[in-house]
């Protein structure tokens, strides 16, 4: 036999065992597969992948009248203790769950596959006074929410101005608290991922981040009415590096709202309305110091809205807003577009005070659509100017046909769009020279 020859003989053979190989680790992640997604008991697999913690198993009944609550801190309590785990709320189901907080630290990366639909109680008894969240993830390192299914925070009742009163409810009462929480809420968390679900109707914000760093919302529904008071979409504050983006957001206040000590925050490809916009802010508020930074909204849809794209800060506030950047932005049919408000206030008077968060380095790049009230709004602080705002590409037209000027108070930078009104050049006391140490972020 010639050499030639041996030598393809060889590469057949060893071709042969290859695709073998490959057939047989292909069967195999198949099979694992099947292992995990059918797993509805609490037994680990025998070849050592993540443990299915199933709450049914547990004795969650998912009728939606039972109250499942402390069933789905057991299986919590199992699912964090294992090296790998998927925590299941399986589909076809409606689990009634009271408030509970599901902390770590845990031994591995836990997986909650929420393909069912939880349900928070109405029942004043299932409460306690003062209720900050419903749900809570506190200190977890590797957490990852996702599934089909949906979180319902049943809002309606909480809405209702004579349950919102001030009374002496209590975990005996017969009304439900005045404080309404939040649907819910991470805290001190890292690595922190939540696709594909759906949160409706919560009592005040849908879905909060505090104090969490590389986070991670893709795909979610949230939906409550207009007319529901603070139900903001998104609330982040005092975290850092966010991505929110291909969402749909619907609410009665902020879609998505960024608040002190966050920075390296991306929002983008979001549906927004009806709403209040995308915001930063309110910040400063009481004389405290706040800062924000490395923020961009780009390529999203904002519509039927308060505002479009916002910064909101309280006189007397301290701090910067800086490094912001909000691109590719359709509005329709959104009252204020560009709104900057350092005058922000809640109350019906609120004191004049000199002191200002100090804005800089703000770009808004190919803002374009309808406006109801007014295309542009700037009210800068009298000694705390807003400086180095950029705008280009502005094309915004009046939903009626009487088109309505800008108004810009004490707010210096660059304009290259059809909206003028920017003061060029730098402001007479430059706050990039004046601010105090104590002042700057």
């Amino acid at each position: 036999m010639s050499r030639t020859r041996k030598a393809y003989l060889v590469f057949v053979f060893i071709l042969v065992l290859s695709l073998r190989d490959e057939c047989t680790g292909a069967r195999d992640f198949k099979k694992k597969s099947l292992i995990l997604l059918s797993s509805s008991d609490d037994t680990a697999s025998s070849d050592g992948d993540s443990k299915v913690v199933d709450v049914t198993t547990y004795g969650a009944k998912g009728d939606g009248v039972t109250d499942d609550t402390e069933a789905f801190q057991a299986a919590w309590t199992s699912a964090c203790e294992q090296n790998s785990s998927t925590l299941l709320i399986p589909a076809d189901y409606n689990f009634l769950v009271g408030p509970l907080t599901f902390s770590g630290p845990c031994n591995s990366n836990v997986l909650f596959k929420v393909d069912g639909n939880v349900i928070a109680p109405v029942n004043p008894r299932s409460w306690t006074s003062k209720p900050l969240n419903w749900i809570n993830f506190s200190k977890l390192n590797g957490v990852t929410i996702n599934g089909n299914g949906s979180f319902d925070g049943q809002g309606a009742a909480w809405w209702k101005i004579s349950q919102l009163e001030d009374t002496d409810s209590s975990e005996n009462g017969s009304k439900l608290p005045s404080m309404r929480p939040t649907a819910l809420r991470f805290y001190g968390s890292f690595d922190v991922s939540v696709q594909g679900i759906t949160i409706q109707n919560s009592p005040q914000f849908h879905l909060k981040f505090d104090g969490c760093t590389f986070v991670t919302v893709v795909n979610v529904t949230i939906s409550s009415p207009e007319n529901s008071p603070n139900t903001d979409g998104i609330h982040v504050q005092n975290s850092e590096e966010i991505e929110i983006y291909h969402s749909s957001i619907a609410c009665g206040d902020d879609c998505v709202s960024i608040q002190t000590g966050s920075s390296a925050i991306r929002v983008h490809d979001i549906n927004c309305g009806p709403g209040h916009g995308i915001s930063i802010g309110g910040l400063g508020k009481g004389g405290t110091k706040a800062c924000v930074s490395n923020v961009s909204v780009y390529d999203s849809n904002i519509h039927d809205t308060l505002n479009g794209l916002r910064i909101k800060t309280w006189q007397g506030g301290i701090g910067q807003v800086k490094s912001v950047s909000f691109s590719n932005i359709q509005v329709s049919n959104v009252r204020l577009p560009i709104d900057i408000d350092q005058f922000y206030c809640d109350k019906t008077v609120c004191s004049n005070q000199s002191s200002g968060v100090y804005i800089s380095d703000v770009t808004y790049q190919k803002i374009t659509g309808t406006y109801v009230k007014t295309p542009v709004y700037l009210a800068c602080s009298d000694d705390v100017p807003c400086t180095d705002l950029k705008f280009q590409k502005i094309e915004l037209q009046p939903v009626a046909t009487q088109e309505k000027s800008p108004f810009c108070w004490n707010s210096y930078g660059d304009q290259q769009s059809d909206v003028e009104c920017l003061q060029p050049g730098r402001p007479p006391h430059d706050p990039a020279q004046t601010l105090s140490p104590e002042d700057r972020c």
